[in-house]
């Protein structure tokens, strides 16, 4: 679908440069994207079984030896 939109050129240039993309068409559908799947990403961040590190951290007797 065409659409007709004014865009901020700095920020275009800027999110290019961070998405790696070189059109603006590539960086605006890039930058959608990667908004749109902002919410599958947290999940598997939080899903993730060692997200806060190593499983040692949720072992009492490893955390009671622990330098404090």
């Amino acid at each position: 679908m065409k659409t007709m939109i004014d865009l901020d050129d700095e920020m275009l240039a800027r999110a290019a440069r961070e998405l790696g993309t070189r059109t603006k068409r590539d960086t605006v559908n890039a930058a959608l994207a990667y908004v749109a799947e902002r919410a599958e990403r947290v999940a598997d961040i939080l899903a993730a079984e060692h997200r806060f590190g190593s499983p040692d951290l949720a072992d009492p007797e490893v955390m009671a030896g622990a330098r404090r």
